[in-house]
């Protein structure tokens, strides 16, 4: 199989570790960018890109470059490929535009040009024409327009990496599922030491962190990808990718804890480690924070506060206040890791181990 271009999309912060995760899979010339990651791999590497990464969003192959100044260059330059490689006539398509450049008020008209050149050409081999799906096509074509460089690509996940599968159960503004695993890897958690999530809302860090010690593939809980629609794709080859990684899983003693403050969001929590078949990794604790006995000598604390509309500024100050006080004198041995989008605690006067 001959190599292709790829990009691979992720988090502002998380772009190291998603490189290293391509590089450990078999992506070759790696190199980082702005919440994204290029690499070259063939169409088997797509598939197990898909199917392996924990911190990508969108596994993108990259069909051509050209230059742009206006509105016909896009449509010349979109025209050039043969899209009949990538999708059938009576598929459905949708084009969407990342714009970085003067040259074009907004980033519609640069979309819709694309799409005419693709649905145009169409039509002049089959006198018939592939109708648009905004929501579920069978092929996404992205276009990264910056300066005056226009950078044509095709999504090979479909909907974005981090919806799992397994989440039947969320919280309100729950922690993306890609996020929950960067910050475990950024961690440098490993499965011997214990986990403890105190603020676990509806069990992703846990989830995730099970996922990670027992090497189970973050697809394995995927309905499908993009991939799996378009012509030309292998279905034994993905078969026997899948076999593979799925060999990986291993048993192993793990301590993951968590505990949730609300009995209907733990209810959650149980749901999704159930749906996720990790329930044996992990225990769960209904109570405050505040209460919550660990009982360990020493382990990795990794937690989402509340933060936002759930909270106003005092209760904020509170809250991280006895979370200074309960590290401090309750996880001596620990080392702990906030991720919180409260700009207020994160700054606040509490004290962390």
């Amino acid at each position: 199989m001959s190599d292709l271009q790829l990009v691979i999309s992720t988090y502002a912060g998380l772009e190291e570790v998603l490189a290293e995760e391509v590089r450990a899979l078999g992506g070759k010339d790696v190199d980082v960018h702005t919440r994204a990651v290029s690499c070259v791999g063939d169409m088997g590497f797509v598939y197990k890109a898909n199917f392996s990464l924990r911190t990508a969003l969108r596994v993108m192959i990259r069909i051509s470059d050209f230059e742009v100044t206006n509105g016909d260059d896009i449509y010349n330059g979109v025209i050039a490929t043969d899209w009949s490689k990538y999708m059938e006539v009576d598929q459905t398509l949708a084009v969407r535009c990342i714009l970085n450049s003067g040259l074009f008020e907004n980033n519609l008209f640069p979309a819709l040009k694309a799409k005419d050149a693709i649905v145009d050409q169409f039509r002049k081999a089959h006198d018939k024409r592939p109708n648009v799906d905004k929501e579920n096509p069978h092929l996404e074509v992205i276009l990264f327009i910056n300066k005056e460089k226009c950078q044509v690509l095709i999504n090979s996940s479909g909907a974005s990496l981090h919806l799992r599968g397994y989440r039947k159960e969320v919280d309100k503004a729950p922690l993306s599922e890609v996020l929950a695993a960067g910050i475990i890897l950024l961690s440098e958690w490993e499965p011997h030491i214990p986990l403890v999530d105190f603020m676990c809302g509806s069990g992703t860090i846990l989830i995730e962190a099970a996922l990670i010690a027992a090497k189970i593939p973050p697809g394995t809980f995927r309905e499908s990808f993009a991939f799996e629609r378009w012509p030309g794709f292998d279905a034994e080859l993905y078969k026997l990718i899948r076999e593979k990684q799925m060999e990986r899983i291993t048993d192993t003693e793990v301590k993951i804890l968590g505990n949730e403050l609300n009995k209907w969001v733990l209810e959650k929590a149980k749901a999704n480690i159930e749906a996720a078949g990790v329930e044996d990794m992990i225990t769960l604790h209904l109570g405050d924070f505040l209460d919550f006995e660990h009982g360990l000598k020493r382990g990795v604390v990794i937690i989402n506060p509340p933060y936002g509309e759930k909270l106003n500024v005092e209760d904020l100050e509170k809250l991280y206040s006895e979370m200074g006080t309960r590290l401090k004198h309750h996880y001596t041995g620990f080392k702990a890791w906030i991720f919180t989008g409260s700009p207020e605690g994160a700054k606040g006067n509490w004290s962390a181990p």
